[in-house]
């Protein structure tokens, strides 16, 4: 498939970084439900999947650390993304394995490094990255269909999935389950209140720019204190379980405690192994209503590398970390690999690597 413009547009490139999946990569990505789509797709889908391969700046491998880097793509479409700047690829060193986390934790490691073209550096990678995906659809696919149940009953769905520039701490299963008996009484403007109190608009905070004792505006009102204690991230009294998941408009930290903007002064108890409900008088549930109806998560999503030892349990992430592209997960808001196969390999030709 020729995509117009393609030999113009590498050309034209300087100061880039460029994750070029190898040919066994290709083969896995091949098998995947996502590409399927992506054969069938439009220009644009397959160009939105290049440009997110496409890092701007040049990092050779050196430049890597065990601090995670959250690094600007070329992939400005918003089709596909609503985060100014360009939709990023987490970058961290592991040992000696330089890894970019994608869309639904989506591991790609480098089996070659520091490939060098006149316009930057190339890195081969073992997996086709993952352009990140909607709130809505991440939620279900990491397993947390307790959010994606509760966006549904309070018809928040459009709303958060087409906000930009957002940081959201979602609440694990369990957190749901521990105030289960007081979700049948609250009323739909009840519900959307907490989850927005669990939003933060027009900020994109990773886990590397949450310090400690500072505070960040929720949507629905008043602020979220952040607390760091031995390295643990806390949000007023939810503990981060599995930080830095990549959405199309943000980012998603998972939490272990629904948060409760009319207990705002809660605090977290750093040894505790969970955290007490911030919701007086709520009692556990073992199965939550709001869950009824929400698909079963067909993807296998990865571990965050920044992710506590203890991962969330009730999240398909918890299996261990991954470099299996997400089924179904190249294009987030539009779906859409052979016509991507032949675009990178146009690519890898045109930079002779």
């Amino acid at each position: 498939m020729a995509v117009p413009g393609l030999a113009d547009m590498l050309g034209s490139l300087s100061n880039v970084t460029i994750l070029a999946p190898s040919n066994d990569a290709f083969e896995k990505f091949m098998r995947t439900p996502a590409a399927v789509a992506l054969t069938s797709s439009d220009n644009a889908a397959i160009q939105a999947l290049l440009m997110y391969h496409i890092l701007n700046g040049t990092y050779p491998a050196s430049a890597v650390t065990d601090t995670p880097a959250f690094i600007p793509s070329l992939l400005n479409n918003t089709a596909y993304t609503n985060v100014t700047g360009g939709q990023v690829v987490e970058c961290i060193r592991q040992e000696d394995n330089v890894l970019f986390y994608s869309g639904l934790l989506t591991n790609s490691s480098v089996t070659t490094a520091d490939q060098n073209f006149t316009g930057g550096v190339v890195h081969i990678v073992d997996t086709v990255l993952t352009i990140p995906q909607t709130v809505s659809n991440t939620a279900i696919n990491a397993g947390l269909s307790g959010v994606a149940g509760a966006l549904t009953r309070a018809r928040l769905i459009n709303t958060v999935d087409s906000l930009s520039d957002v940081t959201i701490f979602a609440p694990n299963n369990s957190a749901f389950q521990a105030i289960g008996s007081a979700l049948p009484n609250l009323t739909t403007s009840q519900l959307a209140s907490i989850l927005q109190y669990h939003v933060v608009n027009g900020t994109v905070a990773y886990s590397t720019s949450l310090t400690d004792g500072m505070t960040v505006p929720a949507l629905a009102g008043g602020d979220l204190r952040i607390s760091i204690t031995d390295g643990d991230i806390f949000v007023n009294s939810a503990k981060v379980l599995m930080p830095d998941i990549l959405v199309t408009n943000g980012v998603v930290h998972v939490i272990d405690n629904v948060l409760n903007p009319n207990n705002t002064s809660a605090e977290p108890e750093p040894t505790a192994s969970t955290q007490l409900p911030a919701f007086s008088g709520a009692s556990t549930v073992t199965s939550l209503d709001i869950t009824s109806g929400v698909p079963t998560p067909s993807v296998t999503v990865g571990v965050a590398p920044t992710a506590a030892a203890e991962a969330p349990e009730d999240t398909a992430a918890a299996g261990g970390p991954t470099s299996t592209p997400a089924e179904g997960a190249a294009s987030p808001m539009r779906t859409g690999a052979m016509g991507a196969a032949a675009l990178f390999a146009g690519a890898g030709a045109w930079m002779n690597v």
